[in-house]
């Protein structure tokens, strides 16, 4: 199988580094960033057509949805039938849809497989991708994606690989917010920064960090008899026991927690009990 990797950039570069040798053929924009895998033995296309005549598999690693659409075109003119499209940037559903349509007269099938892990797990080969497309080409691209990732979900059709991405974006950059508050709070108190994040890089190491309570398959309210009803109970306890004391600490200093004050309000809610009090 001939895989054909499409722009070179920081995620990009390293992901098809793995996959380097005489079965990869590369193209980017920048003639210079194909050196590497040409040392390795891969092919440099010298434009996207000559890649896409060339590949059984497509990856797709560029910036935004106007850039995936110009690359699809040109992909959907010379592309052969049977091949698999998949688009690993982070774009709209909808375009990922929009293109598998515009695919299926050609007998391409797209995937939408946008990654998670960063820079660091495109390195190391541990990025998470979460694939949106048919059963059968869901198989034909899961080893391809294998020499890069360690975790391979297959989500459903076409669009709920991004989906996934933004649900999972979203937790992670309100997250980054929170952060910050919690800086100033540490600030205000004379905290060091510095190790307040060693101990918050170790310790979500160690639990997990807010995926340890992502383990339920609706947000639907938690019933009595529910086996994590207890746990999540107890998380309840703990949880707003300790955004209450934040709280008063933030106000005692007069630092604007505004996610605290949210977080605490919606806290129950969260873990899935109607009510407001455990």
């Amino acid at each position: 199988m001939t895989v054909g990797f499409i722009g070179l950039g920081q995620m990009g570069a390293p992901m098809a580094q793995h996959l380097a040798g005489g079965d990869l053929i590369a193209y980017d924009t920048r003639p210079e960033a194909l050196g590497p895998l040409v040392d390795k033995g891969a092919k440099a296309a010298s434009t996207v057509s000559e890649l896409a005549r060339a590949s059984d598999v497509i990856s797709v690693m560029v910036r935004d949805d106007e850039q995936v659409n110009e690359v699809a075109a040109e992909i959907l003119a010379s592309a052969r039938a049977g091949t698999v499209l998949a688009i690993h940037s982070t774009i709209r559903a909808r375009t990922a849809e929009e293109l598998a349509e515009r695919a299926a007269p050609y007998g391409i099938e797209v995937v939408d497989a946008p990654v998670s892990g960063g820079f660091m797990g495109a390195s190391a080969g541990t990025l998470a991708v979460m694939v949106g497309g048919t059963p059968e080409a869901f198989e034909r691209c899961k080893e391809t994606f294998g020499a890069w990732a360690d975790l391979i979900l297959h989500m459903g059709p076409v669009g709920t690989g991004t989906r996934t991405k933004l649900a999972r974006n979203l937790l992670h950059f309100v997250a980054f917010t929170a952060a910050a508050e919690a800086q100033r709070l540490a600030e205000a108190s004379g905290v060091s920064l510095r190790k307040l994040g060693r101990v918050v890089r170790h310790t979500d190491a160690v639990t997990g960090g807010p995926g340890s309570i992502m383990v339920r398959a609706t947000t639907a309210p938690l019933t009595p008899d529910d086996e994590l009803h207890d746990i999540m109970r107890h998380a309840q306890a703990l949880g707003e026991k300790d955004l209450t004391l934040a709280l008063e600490l933030a106000d005692e200093l007069g630092v604007d927690a505004p996610l605290a004050r949210l977080a605490l309000d919606r806290f129950a809610a969260g873990l899935g009990f109607e009510d407001d009090h455990g």
